[in-house]
């Protein structure tokens, strides 16, 4: 059975999530996890890693309640919006609609929420600027490269300001540059807002880029075996990436999943 590791300053920092003895068992049988419990710290970019059937999307999926868990319970620490108020998925695709523009579709959200039309436009407009697509505000998707789609997909996750941020290996179909621009572009939003991260990947190299601390899992059943702190201040720099403590976290979290 796994067990809770407190992350460094429980005592300081409010808990964002808690997890506890999360299991999910399908139909079939199959077992995807087996008594999760993890406490994430608001203002926290956590990212879970492990081989594939390990858990780590169906964890994250309960965590963003869009999938239920058989048995345990998380909790959401909120006193007034609901669980889906205060909480985007970013998926591994964009999944953008081909039909709208770049505005419409990071305003969607605030659309489907009935807000009105000029403040949409404004707030999609705002959250564009930060991921630096203001100038393809009008532009479709057909005329944008793989990496401004999934900005654009960021953007809408965060037009709804929440403070939860639940993150399917988005940049796994990315070429490596795209993809480490992207890293750079995502602390960067994280470290100016109060964003909780919970990130999902199969490389290590960029969960130790990004993380605070990395849950290691292990398949068959769906558990945590490790938690790792990476133990390195931001803004995380190039130089971070050739040094040896990131070499170090590097071998640590592969000899923890082999």
């Amino acid at each position: 059975m796994s067990t809770i590791v407190d992350y460094e300053t429980t005592a300081q920092v409010a808990d964002a999530i808690q997890i506890q003895y999360v299991s999910k068992q399908y139909e079939n049988g199959t077992i995807a996890l087996s008594g999760i419990q993890l406490l994430i710290a608001e203002g926290e970019f956590v990212t879970l890693v492990g081989p594939s059937g390990c858990g780590k999307s169906t964890l994250l999926r309960i965590m963003a309640g869009l999938d239920q868990a058989t048995s345990g319970e998380v909790n959401i620490q909120s006193d007034t919006t609901s669980h889906k108020e205060q909480a985007s998925f970013v998926f591994q695709e964009a999944n953008l609609m081909p039909w709208r523009t770049v505005r419409d579709n990071v305003a969607l959200p605030l659309e489907i929420s009935g807000v009105p039309l000029a403040e949409r436009k404004a707030r999609a407009l705002a959250v564009l600027e930060k991921v630096g697509l203001t100038a393809y505000a009008d532009s479709y998707p057909r005329q944008l490269s793989g990496g401004m789609k999934m900005r654009v997909s960021i953007a809408r996750a965060l037009v709804s300001e929440p403070k939860l941020l639940f993150m399917d290996e988005p940049f796994g179909a990315l070429d490596e540059m795209t993809r480490h621009r992207l890293h750079e572009e995502l602390l960067n939003i994280w470290m100016n807002s109060k964003l909780t991260i919970v990130f999902v990947t199969h490389s290590v190299f960029e969960a130790v880029f990004l993380s605070g601390r990395v849950v290691a899992m292990e398949a068959h059943p769906g558990r945590i075996k490790q938690i790792i702190p990476i133990g390195e201040s931001y803004p995380r720099t190039d130089a971070f990436m050739t040094s040896p403590q990131f070499g170090e976290k590097i071998r640590e979290i592969t000899n923890t999943l082999t």
